[in-house]
């Protein structure tokens, strides 16, 4: 007979599917209790005010403020909270966001329930845990230069289909440092050109769609 207490887990997860086979799966398992779920980074918070999971299974892609922003809240209130981003996204930029935010693991949802599980029972034990394919998707952009500020700006009116004379007055700078901007963040990015910088830091999870 188990005298341990279960871990007690909260799920951020707002894909229904997902959701009910994150339940089915924790209920198979004698030694975790599911407490919660949210759908939302607002619900995450109240759920984890009222509850203090264990463990907390986030989701990055959320409807309204996304999954690293909900992870900064939490931690933030509860420094000693251990979160498990869960998600499709692969973008190195937002690995590194949610590692910086003090993520515990980061798994990516195509992970094999028995090894989801098993991450689940070493972050409550106190671990952290980063799988092989994602610590190579790290390694791979591990010495890139990262975008300044002013990049990004610049990068995401160029998404949003500003030329370069219109990005000059919304920025209020001159032409020549657009020019200057562009020609840095395309040589980070490693891209041909400023079309293809955008299509990079989008995959990269750099930009949003």
């Amino acid at each position: 007979m188990r005298s341990e207490a279960p871990i007690r887990i909260l799920s951020v997860e707002d894909h229904p599917v997902f959701r009910e086979g994150l339940r089915t799966i924790i209920g198979s398992q004698e030694d975790m209790l599911l407490v919660a779920q949210a759908g939302n980074a607002t619900e995450a918070m109240q759920e984890f005010r009222l509850h203090r999971p264990d463990v907390t299974l986030m989701d990055l892609r959320l409807p309204g403020a996304n999954g690293t922003d909900a992870l900064l809240a939490i931690r933030g209130e509860f420094p000693a909270a251990r979160i498990v981003v869960l998600t499709t996204s692969a973008g190195d930029a937002e690995i590194q966001r949610a590692l910086r935010a003090g993520a515990a693991a980061y798994v990516l949802k195509n992970t094999p329930k028995d090894e989801l599980l098993t991450v689940i029972r070493s972050v409550h034990a106190g671990h952290r845990h980063v799988p092989p394919e994602v610590a190579v998707l790290l390694a791979e952009h591990c010495g890139d230069d990262t975008l300044t500020s002013r990049e990004l700006a610049v990068l995401t009116l160029i998404r949003d289909g500003s030329k370069n004379k219109e990005i000059a007055a919304r920025l209020e700078i001159s032409e020549t440092t657009v020019n200057f901007h562009i020609k840095n963040l395309v040589n980070k990015l490693q891209a041909n050109d400023r079309t293809h910088a955008v299509a990079i830091a989008i995959r990269r999870g750099v930009l949003q769609v």
